[in-house]
């Protein structure tokens, strides 16, 4: 047990760094070698150092990460989404706090192509929050709608955390991507439902919209968001049919974006190099981080953690479901200081065997974490979309945009709550489509 003591003492180290603002990827690289080097030797230390970051950097399923961040990139800089906004609003303008209603489906739009919170937020929080604002919204509402929506980007496929809880936990990501279907469709809908039923009760949040569409002019707007639907398809379909792997899917997905750009006219030099600048500065932030957490699953190795807590939760706990509780706390607390990246790569070694020792459904067990992560996006202290959104709307005090988002928090937790009281809702369509 007294390596396991040790582990302990160095995950709570880490974790203080971490409090500190030191890098998640640096934080968890340096506790885990310190701790692998009074464990075992210095010598392994180093060499699990020098090898994990070769094998981190080499592994080609991990090379989805960079496709799919530059096609998000390259679907926003080359002006792919503009019309997402536009069109949402003749659709659905006429509902009480039809602008909210609609950034907050076309986050959903967006997140199709993004597979990131923070993209999606940014992304149409710079064309609905001056919207909101030149009609009199509040701005607890427009700030904290933009922010939550944005989290469906974690969630709606294609997501670079299924990613990495497909490579990390052993789960098929085509499974991932079409479990997480329903589970986004829900939460948008919810999402939307909450801001309709906030602003019949208090019309004051929203003043109504004084667009007057037609069925034609409604009709005419989706032809400028075909590109969306058109590169799901073919990213989602080619998985499925067993044409692609993951890896190649992005691949596919970041071509078709580009094509689609050319296509369309739209691309330019200076998108371009927007876009691969971007993806490359993500790529590598998600990179550390992932090599800082493999260090730390070795750690977790040499200490014995993974036995200790299955033998723990086998000896004292009967009821799985008490597991689960335990484990939606520890991702609450944690997505209030950590990103989501570091929250996946920092528990899955933990949760993972637990979890699978259960009995529980892996794919079922992966999207929970995504929609835990959700809510750690919009936590205090270090909320980030919270964060995001108040780069771009400076005056409004933060204060104001957690108490917003607060709203869609509690909605997620009710959701959370229906998936695992229904865990059909998650598993119906990879079971259905014979995955």
């Amino acid at each position: 047990m007294e390596e396991f003591y040790i582990t302990l003492v160095a995950l709570a180290v880490g974790l203080v760094l971490i409090g500190l603002r030191v890098p998640v990827g640096l934080a968890l690289g340096t506790i885990s070698v310190v701790g692998i080097g009074v464990l075992a030797s210095w010598s392994t230390a180093f060499d699990l150092f020098s090898s994990t970051a070769y094998d981190v950097i080499a592994n080609w399923e991990l090379s989805a990460i960079p496709m799919f961040l530059l096609m998000g990139e390259l679907a926003f800089n080359t002006g792919l989404t503009k019309d997402l906004f536009r069109a949402a609003r003749l659709w659905v303008s006429w509902l009480p706090g039809g602008l909210a209603v609609a950034t907050n489906f076309a986050c959903a739009g967006f997140a199709a192509a993004s597979g990131s919170s923070l993209a999606t937020t940014i992304t149409m929080g710079r064309i609905a929050l001056p919207e909101m604002q030149r009609y009199g919204y509040k701005d607890s509402l427009a700030c904290g709608s933009v922010a939550s929506a944005g989290t469906l980007g974690s969630l709606i496929p294609p997501s670079i955390q299924m990613i990495i809880i497909g490579i990390f936990a052993q789960i098929s990501i085509l499974k991932l991507f079409i479990a997480a279907i329903i589970p986004g469709i829900l939460t948008a809908i919810v999402f939307a439902g909450l801001i309709v039923i906030r602003c019949i009760i208090n019309p004051s949040l929203a003043p109504r919209d004084d667009v007057k569409a037609t069925w034609a002019e409604r009709f005419r707007s989706l032809s400028g968001i075909w590109p969306l639907p058109f590169l799901v398809l073919g990213v989602i379909g080619s998985l499925y049919a067993g044409i692609v792997t993951p890896t190649q899917a992005g691949a596919i997905g970041a071509t078709l974006t580009l094509s689609l750009a050319l296509l369309r006219g739209q691309a330019s030099l200076t998108g371009l190099r927007n876009a691969l600048q971007n993806t490359l500065t993500s790529t590598i932030s998600i990179f550390l981080i992932v090599i800082g957490a493999v260090l730390l699953s070795r750690l977790f190795i040499f200490g014995n953690v993974p036995d200790v807590l299955l033998e723990l939760v086998s000896q004292h706990i009967q009821s799985k479901y008490v597991v689960m509780l335990i484990a939606i706390c520890v991702y609450l607390v944690l997505g209030m200081f950590l990103d989501p990246v570091g929250i996946v790569l920092l528990t899955l070694p933990i949760f993972i065997p637990i979890f699978d020792s259960l009995g529980f459904n892996l794919v079922f067990i992966g999207i929970i974490i995504v929609k835990l992560t959700e809510i750690g996006l919009l936590s205090p202290p270090v909320g980030m979309n919270v964060f995001a959104v108040k780069t771009l709307r400076p005056e409004v005090p933060l204060g104001v945009i957690f108490k917003g988002a607060a709203w869609f928090m509690v909605a997620d937790l009710l959701i959370i709550a229906a998936l695992i009281a229904f865990p059909s809702i998650v598993l119906f369509l990879p079971e259905f489509m014979g995955l």
